[in-house]
């Protein structure tokens, strides 16, 4: 199946996909803001560089996108129909790449949470999730 836009078009579009600061980002961020918590952003010291860091609980945030993390629940975690190739083989690098930073992450005692840009709609539902991870003790 052929793209509906111009290479032009697709290029300018994914030119403005970022990687940091992005408004599922943001948004979580001014939650944990507004309850009190304090974190690091896109810390170079450790693997992945989080999204957010809670030191304190030494707990790793990642707030992925459904599609290029390919959430299999997702409302965007679906393969498209074109350009399946490229984008098969790009969403099982980052598959593979999130992986690799967790287990990292987890071998240096970090507590690694995926929170999922599908999760945004309910704040208060995401807010109960990231405060029982928080209390959890680590292992």
């Amino acid at each position: 199946m052929a793209d509906f836009v111009s290479a032009e078009k697709r290029s300018k579009i994914m030119r403005g996909v970022r990687s940091k600061d992005t408004r599922p980002e943001k948004f979580v961020r001014s939650m944990l803001h507004k309850r009190g918590y304090r974190f690091r952003l896109h810390d170079p010291k450790l693997p992945g560089r989080p999204d957010i860091t809670l030191p304190r609980y030494k707990v790793a945030l990642f707030v992925h996108g459904c599609f290029w993390h390919n959430h299999e629940g997702g409302r965007d975690g679906r393969m498209p129909a074109s350009n399946t190739d490229y984008r098969e083989t790009k969403i099982a690098r980052t598959k593979k790449r999130d992986r690799e930073h967790s287990e990292a992450l987890e071998y240096m005692g970090w507590r690694v949470l995926k929170i999922w840009e599908c999760e945004l709609g309910e704040e208060a539902l995401l807010l109960a999730k990231i405060e029982s991870f928080l209390e959890k003790p680590a292992l």
